[in-house]
C-alpha cells in the first residue's frame, strides 16, 4: 500500500508542468476590469453584432482593448497591443472592420476569433490576440482580466 501512495505521488508530480509555451512573451498580462454603459454613444456601437469598439482608457490593459459584439448577448474583448512584438509606438492596432491591423508589420487579427489572419510560414512562433473577459449585465459591459 505504501508503494502505492509513492507511485499515486510521483504520477501527480510529474503530471505537473511549468510549462508557459501558451504564455505570450511580448504583453503583460494586468489585472483590471473596466464597465462600459452601452446607453453612452462612446459604447452604443456595440448594441449591433460585428461592429468592434476601442476602449483605450488609461488602466484597460497594456494599449487598451477591443470589444466586439458577436451575439444576442455575448461579447468578444481582446488587447489592443500587437500580440507579436513588444509595446512601442506602432504596436497599438486600429480597426479595419471586424479585424485589427499592426501598424509596425501590416499583421491582421479578426475580432470574432482572435486569430492571426496572415500568418507567416516562416517556422517562427506568432501569438494571436490576447483574450479578455467580456460579460454583460443590463446595459452595461464588463471587460476584465
Amino acid at each position: 500500500m505504501k508503494h502505492f501512495w509513492a507511485c499515486v505521488l510521483l504520477l501527480t508530480l510529474i503530471s505537473c508542468s511549468s510549462d508557459n509555451t501558451n504564455r505570450n512573451p511580448y504583453l503583460q498580462e494586468v489585472n483590471f476590469r473596466f464597465d462600459m454603459n452601452l446607453n453612452l454613444p462612446l459604447y452604443s456601437g456595440l448594441n449591433n453584432i460585428g461592429n468592434p469598439v476601442y476602449v483605450g482608457n488609461n488602466g484597460v490593459g497594456t494599449r487598451g482593448a477591443f470589444v466586439i459584439k458577436s451575439g444576442l448577448d455575448s461579447f468578444y474583448a481582446f488587447e489592443a497591443s500587437c500580440p507579436n512584438h513588444t509595446p512601442n509606438n506602432c504596436s497599438t492596432m486600429t480597426i479595419d472592420g471586424q479585424n485589427v491591423v499592426c501598424d509596425c508589420e501590416g499583421f491582421t487579427y479578426n475580432l470574432f476569433t482572435g486569430q492571426q489572419l496572415d500568418r507567416p510560414d516562416d517556422g517562427k512562433r506568432y501569438y494571436d490576440l490576447l483574450f479578455y473577459r467580456a460579460t454583460q449585465s443590463g446595459n452595461i459591459v464588463t471587460i476584465s482580466n
